[in-house]
């Protein structure tokens, strides 16, 4: 499709077909890693900190159910562990093994690098503008954080 009029599209669809852009790209960067895309999220979204069952359902809205088996498979796989929660002995806190915490840089880097490339058309002014106006979009909405922010890009870490 050429630059100009044929270009512009409603803000609906065009959200819905950059969700589905980003979402391909991660899925493709997951496969590389040896991930599935949630497993991806989970890890990135543990690079920052250990989290409870809880939180860490809330943050990728995940039912409780869903939750564990995610949990379970990338704990058999050595890139999470389960720890006994300080402040309440029923609850376990989830974190990162070395290994999941390598892979997580790693996957983190490339996903940013993926993501990033998808807006290269865009000059510097575009992609701030762009990036200021999804961060409103984003905030308005209440939207956790997956990713944390890049050195590339102080703002923003989120792709």
């Amino acid at each position: 499709m050429g630059k100009g009029l044929e270009e512009r599209i409603g803000i609906v669809p065009a959200l819905v077909r950059a969700t589905f852009l980003v979402n391909a790209v991660y899925v493709e960067s997951a496969r590389e890693f040896g991930l599935t895309q949630q497993q991806g999220q989970l890890l990135c979204v543990l690079m920052g900190q250990p989290y409870g069952m809880g939180e860490l359902g809330a943050t990728l809205g995940l039912a409780k159910s869903s939750l564990t088996g995610l949990v379970d498979r990338t704990e058999r796989n050595g890139l999470v562990r389960r720890e006994p929660e300080p402040r309440d002995t029923r609850a376990v806190r989830v974190s990162l093994t070395a290994r999941g915490a390598s892979l997580a840089e790693e996957f983190y880097a490339e996903t940013c690098r993926r993501v990033d490339a998808l807006a290269t058309g865009l000059d510097p002014a575009e992609r701030e503008v762009l990036a200021g106006l999804l961060g409103r979009v984003i905030v308005d909405n209440e939207v956790p954080a997956v990713f944390a922010a890049s050195e590339a890009e102080p703002a923003s870490r989120e792709p």
